[in-house]
């Protein structure tokens, strides 16, 4: 029984250090997949940031730079817009029409590859030219997000009032 039993545990405790040893690259891949999320999450942070400072301060030139060639924009209650020169007379009609001051809450970003989206919610107060009255803002938004050349652009752009 000895001579069966020593090479049995032998090819067991082989078997079970091979197991270890190849758990142990998926663990690697793991954790460098969830570092390269993090990483790109953060990315997409600081460009809806950097969204959201481009309306708050009327910068159409900013908020271009932040789309895709062929992006889209989908406001409440106005006609969509597609491509750079519809996006740059959209925004110039929306920033010629009202002065936002808003703040961004990030609720979730999902990353796939080069493709990912965001669900925010915005609220603060705008600023209507016409009569000088401020009133309460406050939207949900849905943004797609495309990553070109190593940065994270919108592609697709929607949002509504949630009041």
């Amino acid at each position: 029984m000895k001579k069966i039993f020593i090479p049995v545990f032998l090819i067991l405790l082989i078997a079970g250090c091979q197991n270890q040893t190849e758990n142990k690259p998926f663990l690697n891949n793991q954790n460098k997949t969830e570092m390269y999320t993090e990483k790109e999450k953060s990315a997409i942070e600081k460009m809806l940031f950097s969204y959201r400072d481009a309306l708050n301060s009327s910068d159409v030139s900013k908020v271009l730079t932040l789309y895709t060639q062929d992006g889209v924009f989908m406001p409440a209650n106005a006609p969509t817009a597609k491509g750079k020169d519809q996006l740059k007379s959209s925004y110039e009609f929306v920033f010629k029409k009202i002065q936002l001051n808003i703040e961004f809450f990030i609720e979730e970003i999902i990353v796939n590859g080069d493709y990912a989206y965001a669900v925010t919610s915005s609220k603060g107060t705008t600023l209507i030219h016409e009569n000088g009255e401020t009133v309460p803002e406050e939207n949900r938004e849905l943004f797609v997000l495309l990553k070109i050349n190593e940065e994270w652009k919108i592609s697709r752009y929607m949002f509504n009032k949630t009041k």
